[in-house]
């Protein structure tokens, strides 16, 4: 062989052999060193599925379950998976057409990555459920069902209480970084759920799970030595009584308003009942965006939690408040009187602020027959009590008494949305905008001596303030939940456990104050609310309040408010109700309402000769006017939209059927329909007028003396 042929041979031999490495190396690296194989095989044949933990109870002070679990199904997705699957097939099994399907999988992709499994449709009706178990199979890796716990309620009441959950979404998940959190979860989004998540949430869990080549469930991998076990949420124990709740709720039918009722040993919160309210059900389940969007725009705003997210001036309750301070500041006795001729005229006789029941007052009786000029006169001795060098030091030592007393800012309660209320501040007077330095005092907000103006309450202070007085001061923060299975872990009820005493008020002061709330109910403002064998203390309120029309502020009908503790010697219960715009006085609607929840919770029943007392409470109908209103403005729109998508629908089912170029417009189809519904849809005649409606705590501030009318 010749020296080339040599030569040529070994380079042939050392290509193949070099050729050979290099497809030993690739073996090696992709059935050893990547794996990527290995995880394509296990992908195929083996699911990796999630396993949400049940949620922690939720029990009231009875020890009855008052939130608990039941198990759903969702459809999962995982959008890069789904490529070549029988779409038309797919479509008809969920009960949507292919514009659907792809609307869904672009917000998915775009919300959570083609990668990632993501939630195609939550809550599965039994009839998909059935459908898709048996047909899963046919959609490859592309869909997974997905067992998932939600809520139940064995009581429909405390919706507003309770909150609900959610999806969490890309904000949540940024802003829970370290919570483990990922897309496809739940977490709570209002209510004791938000409050209390990290003790509900529990843990998640994972089952690994075998398919055949039909990617048909086979059953646990490796006999589940995979799994890993998923832990329950932790049992909340709560103050509330969920039977007074529903109670509540039930006298609150048909008004807007709120009712808070408190243990004031515990600081424990018995009933938080806002009004109007909503199936708490309404908020789990596959129809639950229909729901949460129909609750959003309702214009009596059931998912606002009056008891803590709105505020109003409180009225004449405010002035057992005034009766504390002018006590302690000595600057009235128990015995002083003041005479009341039908208004105060103490900043001028051309501003009276009016009073409905002239005569002179000594404390008792003043918080009694509750008389405006008695407690105008105690206020502008505090403010201009000789003892403060200036109107600003003053008013700020005033101040701080309405911040002991719970006022001002927010309480701390374990229900989100709270807000602070307002008590007015040198500030606030001092600003250019209003007044400005040195050229305001007394007469400038005498409005505030009987809870109006620029005071404005939650009724969840004016229930705290019912506890404190009750105490003969002090208060525990109000809340909700008394105590975590397990131990408190995150410190969640810390703050719960200590009394707060602001100031040292001697008890026979609250004494004095005590006389008069308990003449109130024996024969003074709310002596139609007595309450058959227990001796309660109380004190009405009649609250003026404007709305926000073309602009301008109209007056409109009165809140009636109410607040009260008992019994006098052993309080029990530290209660409140507002019911807005009844257009009456505190003991018209508020004062028997609260007598009813108070009988209801000491005595456990109703005394017979109060059931028709309890009958027209619950079937008196006092939605304001103004909601009425846009209620029906509402109303009107959603029908006219309904008409407006049945002539389009009836558009297409024509073009549909007649397959021609030849077809009516949407005109003539129009005109067809305007014939066949008299009146027209365009009758102008009954449209209703829109309207600005403000809620409590967006008021603006009142302009100067527009509320020195008479109040109770």
């Amino acid at each position: 062989m010749s020296v080339f042929n040599q030569s040529r041979s070994r380079v042939i031999r050392l290509i193949f052999l070099l050729a050979f490495v290099v497809i030993v190396a690739q073996l090696f690296y992709l059935q050893v060193v990547s794996g990527k194989f290995s995880q394509m095989a296990d992908d195929n044949a083996i699911l990796r599925k999630t396993v949400y933990p049940p949620r922690g109870l939720i029990f009231d002070r009875h020890k009855n379950a008052i939130l608990q679990n039941k198990l759903t199904y969702d459809l999962m997705i995982t959008p890069s998976q789904t490529k070549g699957i029988d779409t038309a097939l797919f479509c008809r099994l969920m009960e949507i057409d292919t514009a659907e399907y792809r609307k869904r999988l672009e917000i998915i992709k775009f919300k959570n990555k083609s990668y990632r499994p993501s939630v195609f449709e939550t809550s599965l009706s039994p009839q998909k459920y059935a459908r898709l178990q048996e047909n899963i199979w046919r959609f490859q890796n592309g869909f997974y069902i997905q067992e998932r716990p939600i809520r139940s309620y064995p009581y429909n009441a405390g919706a507003n209480i309770f909150g609900y959950l959610g999806e969490v979404d890309t904000n949540y998940l940024k802003k829970h970084v370290e919570d483990g959190y990922v897309s496809g979860d739940y977490a709570g989004m209002t209510g004791l759920e938000a409050s209390y998540e990290k003790a509900l949430m529990g843990e998640r869990g994972m089952e690994v799970l075998i398919k055949d080549n039909f990617n048909r469930i086979q059953g646990s991998y490796e006999n589940g030595e995979m799994d890993i076990q998923a832990a329950a949420g932790s049992n909340l124990y709560t103050s509330l009584d969920i039977v007074l709740q529903e109670f509540g709720e039930k006298l609150m039918s048909n008004k807007v308003g709120s009712i808070v009722a408190i243990d004031p040993k515990t600081g424990g919160i018995i009933a938080m009942v806002s009004s109007p309210t909503y199936d708490p059900g309404f908020l789990t389940g596959n129809e639950r965006r229909k729901h949460f969007s129909e609750l959003y725009t309702d214009p009596r705003k059931p998912l606002l939690n009056r008891a803590v997210n709105a505020a109003y001036s409180p009225g004449s309750t405010f002035k057992t408040l005034q009766a504390l301070v002018g006590l302690h500041e000595g600057v009235i006795t128990t015995t002083t009187t003041f005479s009341c001729s039908g208004a105060f005229y103490g900043c001028g006789s051309g501003k009276p602020m009016g009073c409905l029941d002239p005569g002179t007052y000594y404390l008792k009786t003043g918080i009694t027959h509750s008389c405006n000029t008695y407690f105008a006169n105690v206020m502008q001795r505090v403010i201009n009590n000789p003892k403060y060098p200036s109107m600003d030091s003053s008013l700020r030592a005033w101040d701080n008494y309405m911040y002991a007393f719970g006022l001002g800012h927010k309480l701390g309660v374990d229900v989100p949305t709270e807000r602070s209320g307002n008590i007015p501040t040198p500030e606030y007077f001092n600003n250019p905008k209003r007044f400005g330095p040195g050229k305001w005092g007394f007469c400038s907000f005498r409005s505030v001596s009987i809870g109006q103006g620029e005071v404005n309450t939650t009724p969840l202070q004016v229930a705290n303030e019912m506890a404190y007085i009750a105490n003969k001061g002090w208060f525990i923060t109000p809340h909700i939940v008394d105590s975590i299975e397990g131990g408190d872990k995150f410190g969640l009820l810390e703050k719960y456990q200590r009394k707060n005493i602001p100031i040292d008020i001697p008890d026979s002061i609250f004494e004095a104050v005590h006389d008069g709330m308990q003449g109130v109910m024996d024969v003074g403002t709310g002596r139609g609310a007595k309450v058959p064998g227990i001796v309660v203390c109380g004190k009405t309120g009649t609250v003026e309040n404007y709305a926000k029309i073309k602009g301008q502020l109209v007056k409109q009908p009165n809140h009636s408010f109410f607040c009260a503790f008992a019994p006098r010697d052993n309080p029990k219960i530290a209660i409140m109700c507002v019911v807005e715009n009844s257009g009456r006085f505190g003991g018209t609607y508020a004062a028997p309402i609260v007598s009813l929840m108070i009988e209801k919770y000491l005595n456990d029943t109703i005394a017979t000769n109060r059931k028709p007392l309890e009958d027209r409470i619950e079937k008196t109908n006092l939605i304001p006017p103004l909601m009425v209103q846009e209620m029906k403005r509402m109303d009107s729109l959603k029908r006219s939209k309904a008409i407006e998508k049945e002539l389009k629908n009836e558009l297409n089912n024509i073009k549909d059927t007649l397959q021609s170029e030849d077809n009516p417009t949407e005109a003539e189809v129009r005109a067809g329909a305007a014939k066949e519904n008299k009146p027209p849809l365009d009758n102008r005649q009954n449209k209703v007028e829109k309207n600005d409606m403000l809620l409590p705590n967006d008021r603006k501030q009142p302009v100067i003396n527009k509320k020195d009318t008479v109040r109770k």
